[in-house]
């Protein structure tokens, strides 16, 4: 009875009822235009809005290639140079396929990594040992110190093969740093299977065809590593590496190793017990000397020959061992090297071939080295 006796307070809430009912209409038309608009506008601009937007890191230079195919994957620049930290580059190094088998056909190849402060003086003597070689067959890496750039030309094999480097101070950990910096670099080469740590001051002294037939034959890596009972060898080590690395386990190598593909990748990628010599391994204890040796025979003894390929004379019983210039260079000299009458194992048997390196060679040996590469050396 109410409404009837207010005519008028029922016609002012039917007319706010329809302006309510308007208002919420038009507000949902407008929202609805505008979005369409503003979706049709944005998708329109969408390159432009993407191009304009920079960014820190290119995730890919696929030179207009797809950047997921398998071929862009495995394609390696010719330059060697990228942005990585040590962290990622080790990270990435280390992918290992569960598998065991690659889906093209790998020819496996050698890679020769070159540790240096500076110039190679021996490069002349290096470039003819890969002259007219398959490029398949081998890979060439360079570690210099930060700034210094390799001078070769363009045709050269070591043209562009310089990794990105870092500060190395010799007798400290820095100097195994850069070692493991050469194997990720390399490691990155899905073709590499074999790895020489060269220095500037080491020579061949068989030619490409021996090395490569050598090394990939056979079933061990080369790497010294020994139990040396004296203040240079157990004298070294640390107590504090003890219970994980104990006295017993403790061995002493040449730095100037050659591993395999499996090896490689468990030294780059290990970190508890590299961790232990950063921290307890320093002068008079050298990491390059005692960590790979120390490691090796923890873990794979089995899979080492436990002998270095890389000739060198301690004969002198310095601290270094004795250097060659050029009037010690004669062809009796290197064939002594390359075969001195000794046996050495070679997988299941016995070899007379038991060095393909050999070092230090003074810069003023090159002439010399250079007249007897084809008549003694075989290249």
């Amino acid at each position: 009875m109410a409404p009837e006796k207010h005519p008028h307070i029922v016609k002012l809430m039917q007319a706010l009822s329809i302006l309510v009912i308007f208002v919420v209409g038009f507000v949902i038309g407008i929202a609805a235009t505008s979005s369409s608009r503003i979706s049709q506008y944005f998708g329109a601009r969408s390159g432009n809005l993407f191009i304009s937007i920079p960014s820190p890191v290119r995730a890919c230079d696929c030179d207009r290639r797809d950047c997921s195919s398998m071929d862009s994957f495995l394609r390696l620049r010719r330059n060697l140079s990228h942005g990585m930290s040590d962290k990622e580059l080790l990270w990435r190094a280390a992918m290992v396929s569960r598998s065991g088998t690659y889906p093209f056909r790998r020819v496996p190849r050698v890679a020769f990594m070159f540790l240096t402060r500076g110039p190679l003086p021996l490069l002349p003597l290096w470039e003819r040992f890969f002259q007219g070689q398959n490029r398949d067959l081998h890979s060439i890496y360079v570690h210099a110190l930060p700034g210094y750039r390799l001078n070769v030309s363009s045709d050269s094999p070591f043209h562009g093969r310089q990794i990105p480097s870092q500060r190395v101070e010799w007798g400290t950990v820095e100097l195994f740093d850069a070692e493991r910096r050469l194997l990720g670099n390399a490691l990155l080469d899905f073709s590499n299977e074999r790895f020489v740590l060269l220095s500037e001051s080491c020579i061949p002294v068989h030619n490409f065809s021996t090395v490569y037939t050598y090394l990939m034959g056979s079933n061990h890596s080369f790497v010294d590593s020994y139990d040396e009972p004296t203040r240079f060898g157990r004298g070294r080590y640390s107590r504090h590496m003890f219970p994980d690395i104990n006295l017993r386990q403790w061995r002493k190598g040449s730095q100037w190793v050659e591993l395999n593909r499996d090896l490689a990748t468990y030294i780059v990628s290990e970190t508890k017990y590299y961790s232990l010599f950063r921290k307890f391994c320093k002068p008079a204890c050298y990491p390059d000397e005692h960590y790979i040796p120390t490691y090796l025979n923890m873990f794979h003894g089995s899979k080492n020959s436990n002998r270095t390929i890389t000739w060198v004379d301690w004969s002198t019983r310095a601290s270094h061992p004795a250097s060659f210039e050029k009037g010690n260079v004669t062809a009796d000299f290197i064939r002594s090297i390359r075969s001195n009458g000794t046996l050495c194992r070679y997988n299941d048997g016995k070899t007379d071939i038991c060095f393909l390196f050999a070092r230090k060679f003074a810069p003023s040996a090159l002439g010399s080295l250079l007249k007897l590469s084809s008549t003694v050396m075989g290249f």
